[in-house]
């Protein structure tokens, strides 16, 4: 059996330390994001060697805000700038009502929890009590805790999706009449190819294939900067790139200073407050849309279009970068008309399946 070790700590391309280290059967362990290499060190001597000794860690008893600081701090090494952003927006109810609580005393007060959770506003509390769930849970992986408070407290259920919103083509023809020029086309375009605003935002001329009919989405944007995608992410995929689709794009102002296809007026990444606020509110307003009428519909158009056309919903979730199970809890009411369309293309198949017998037997 080796001997118990200090481990060794290495530097990230980020910046910041990662700890290495072998358990006492001989196995290598590598993990952890630190933000100083004695950081990483202290984890291994108050966590791992208590571990390797068969103890139970003894760490510091923080509160609810030390840790939450300390959880932001290693999944950032991991996550997005978005969402870490998006987690502390969402920590922030659960620090007002519990920051000074200790870790110890908070886990105990899965009931305090389940009536504070009742206090939360109906559509904002499933992502609030899951991002408390989330980071507690790392409470417990870490040995701060040994039982997840929130988690105890009960079901955390999510709320009704909001009520799909598709525009006709009516409403899509009024609300480009009143975009300026550099975006008329945004709208059809969109609409016909379902892509996210961080996708179209990160689009460029090279990843529409003309001749295969087809948008390679492999960029994305995140905060305020294009990355790739990674090769085995859902969301990068090919989008058939439809006859409506192909006439919005013709319809871009040529612009020789940028590759974005729907660029800033400067020609960099579009500001999506900056463009709902100049251009695509006032235009709303001025179509005289019903309301509410958000950009990202354009997407839930796209769904109702594919779905009525009898896309299927695995097809459709393929194309649309998500799952199965997010068609059908957002667009499960138009799912449930799908039973006619269904039928009849059924019918159709067994109609050729019989014209082809027939014409088999008579040969």
């Amino acid at each position: 059996m080796p001997p118990t070790q200090r481990g060794s700590v290495r530097k990230l391309a980020s910046g910041r330390y990662q700890l290495r280290y072998y358990d006492r059967e001989g196995e290598r362990h590598t993990g952890g994001s630190f933000a100083t290499r004695s950081a990483a060190f202290a984890h291994y001597r108050d966590v791992v060697e208590p571990q390797q000794r068969g103890e139970t860690p003894s760490l510091p008893d923080l509160t609810l805000a030390e840790f939450v600081d300390l959880y932001l701090d290693r999944h950032a090494a991991v996550a997005r700038g978005t969402t870490i952003d998006t987690l502390r927006a969402r920590l922030r109810p659960a620090i007002r009502a519990y920051g000074d609580e200790r870790l110890s005393a908070l886990e105990s007060m899965s009931g305090d929890l389940a009536d504070w959770r009742k206090t939360l506003p109906e559509r904002s509390r499933y992502g609030i009590v899951s991002a408390l769930r989330q980071t507690l849970a790392a409470a417990v992986r870490w040995h701060y805790i040994s039982e997840n408070p929130a988690k105890a407290a009960g079901k955390n259920p999510q709320p009704p999706p909001r009520a799909v919103r598709p525009y006709s083509l009516a409403e899509l023809d009024a609300i480009t009449d009143e975009l300026t020029a550099r975006y008329e086309p945004l709208p059809d375009f969109v609409a016909a190819t379902g892509l996210r605003p961080e996708e179209w935002m990160a689009l460029e001329r090279k990843h529409v294939d003309r001749r295969a009919k087809v948008v390679n989405v492999v960029q994305t944007v995140s905060d305020s900067e294009i990355v790739e995608l990674g090769k085995t992410t859902r969301s990068r995929r090919q989008v058939p790139l439809s006859r409506r689709a192909s006439a919005a794009l013709d319809r871009l102002p040529a612009r020789l200073d940028t590759l974005l296809l729907l660029p800033s007026p400067e020609g960099g990444v579009l500001d999506l407050h900056n463009f709902r606020r100049r251009e695509w509110n006032p235009a709303i307003t001025a179509s005289g849309v019903a309301k509410p009428a958000r950009i990202y519909d354009l997407r839930s158009t796209f769904a109702s279009n594919a779905l009525a056309a009898g896309v299927t919903v695995f097809e459709l979730a393929r194309v649309m970068g998500t799952s199965v199970a997010m068609i059908e809890r957002h667009y499960g009411a138009l799912l449930d008309g799908a039973g006619a369309g269904i039928a009849g293309r059924l019918v159709a198949h067994e109609v050729a399946q019989e014209q082809a017998a027939d014409e088999a037997d008579e040969r």
